[in-house]
């Protein structure tokens, strides 16, 4: 990795780190006030910034049960839909070492970050992070799921491959690791899916694309208060 990129990388990681932990400065507009400064929103580059989101991941119709799509919608602070918190940040072998990613998958990845993320409609947490129903596969749906139950909701931060501060999820059931499955946007500004689907602008994942120098925007991901 050059030294720009490395310090890029470490850029991203601080973002990352800094938006998943408990302290910050919360953006405006950025929660539900009972959620507050506990709240992240993971944006992607696609379509916003950390100082302007636009569309974040949000729980499809705020319905928090296994299954339930999570999608890009804009920020709220009135709609508990898009509530998110950080549930886990670890290193992925510690995820290992707790049974919840593969011995492949600690190796390729064992010393770089990985997280959970929670479903917390107003500050209240709900057992259910934003994961995959199965092993990771090209164009599966992100769907609520038990957290720390498996690799299916364990997502790796990828900061090898990241770009301009941002970095692409990378999921920890993945089994492809010459081109990883990680979070995706298939969706153009519009709404529309480019894969049939019933759930407007969910997220999915899908191999993932590029260099460092390219990985596209669709796959670059940032977190902020």
């Amino acid at each position: 990795m050059s030294v720009k990129n490395k310090v890029l990388a470490a850029a991203a990681t601080v973002t990352m780190v800094a938006g998943l932990g408990a302290a910050g400065t919360l953006s405006a507009n950025a929660a539900t006030p009972e959620c507050g400064d506990s709240c992240i929103k993971i944006y992607s580059a696609k379509f916003g910034t950390a100082e302007q989101p636009n569309l974040v991941e949000t729980v499809y119709k705020g319905v928090a049960r296994v299954g339930q799509p999570t999608a890009m919608y804009p920020v709220s602070t009135s709609d508990p839909a898009g509530d998110i918190v950080g549930h886990r940040l670890s290193p992925v072998s510690d995820f290992y070492k707790d049974g919840l990613v593969s011995a492949e998958v600690n190796e390729h990845y064992g010393d770089q970050s990985a997280v959970e993320v929670e479903y917390a409609p107003h500050g209240v947490r709900t057992g259910l992070c934003a994961g995959l129903a199965h092993t990771a596969y090209q164009g599966e749906g992100l769907t609520l799921q038990k957290c720390g139950v498996s690799a299916n909701t364990v997502w790796i931060i990828d900061i090898p491959d990241a770009s301009q501060g941002h970095f692409p999820l990378v999921s920890g059931s993945t089994t492809d690791f010459a081109h990883p499955y990680a979070m995706t946007v298939t969706h153009d500004a519009s709404g529309y899916d480019d894969v049939a689907t019933a759930v407007p602008m969910q997220l999915r994942v899908a191999r993932l694309m590029g260099t460092p120098s390219d990985v596209p925007d669709s796959q670059l991901w940032g977190a902020t208060k």
